[in-house]
């Protein structure tokens, strides 16, 4: 029955957990081989080194909301390594430089994570796909050219730790948070400005997206979903129809 539904397919929407070491572009070349579709696009990028929700839109009545989906509310989780900075803010990059963490309290945690809370204006790290005259700035910075972009304002709604209120101290230390922001926030950004409060440096080195909007990562398609002998079929069963989410973002 699912390569009849199949060859009736004409727009949906699917929801994948990607894994970690795989690009948000390889996750929507596999979405178009599987259901045969060219028009596939994903409403959010993640970078190779996270994981978590996708959100996948086969098919131009699906890939017409893609910016709706984006203006929705996202929930992370993430990793910082305290005592060490990267040029990218994150693992893929050169160590730029070292601090040790010497010994922060708990109490001192929490009050570098108010003065990130609520409203504020961050600028966006020089590694990202915003756009600068039609390229991402990861490619000017690949190159060695600094792009200065504009601080935009974001809202980060919640910011708590997630592993036990100990007190961080050694050469190095992980500071676990959970993050819910709006639209256009870099947590890579946020881990970066963090580090800097608590006067030691922070590179992020894990991102699980684990909701954006009204959709979660425990809905999700996974990897091996989509690499199965019956992929097809998977996806199919999963997938959300345009109806269905329009009814879901009124």
């Amino acid at each position: 029955m699912a390569p009849d539904i199949a060859q009736d397919f004409a727009a949906g929407v699917f929801l994948v957990d990607k894994p970690v070491g795989i690009s948000s572009f390889k996750v929507v070349s596999r979405l178009r081989r599987i259901l045969k579709i060219k028009k596939v696009g994903h409403a959010g990028t993640l970078d190779p080194f996270a994981t978590g929700l996708l959100i996948l839109c086969a098919g131009r009545p699906a890939t017409r909301l893609i910016s709706r989906f984006m203006d929705g509310e996202k929930e992370y989780l993430a990793t910082l390594r305290l005592g060490v900075e990267t040029e990218t803010l994150d693992t893929e990059g050169a160590v730029t430089a070292r601090c040790p963490v010497g010994e922060i309290s708990s109490l001192q945690v929490e009050e570098c994570l108010q003065g990130f809370r609520g409203r504020q204006m961050q600028v966006p790290p020089a590694y990202s796909a915003l756009k600068h005259n039609g390229k991402p700035l990861y490619y000017y910075a690949r190159k060695g050219i600094e792009i200065s972009k504009d601080a935009r304002e974001v809202n980060i709604s919640t910011l708590e730790r997630t592993d036990a209120n100990r007190t961080l101290s050694g050469e190095e230390a992980e500071l676990c948070i959970r993050v819910v922001c709006s639209k256009g926030t870099y947590i890579r950004t946020l881990a970066a400005d963090i580090g800097r409060s608590l006067g030691c440096g922070a590179h992020l080195v894990q991102l699980r997206r684990t909701r954006s909007g009204c959709f979660s990562v425990d809905e999700s398609l996974t990897w091996d979903d989509l690499s199965g002998d019956d992929a097809l079929n998977a996806c199919l069963k999963k997938m959300i129809t345009v109806e269905q989410v329009c009814n879901l973002l009124q």
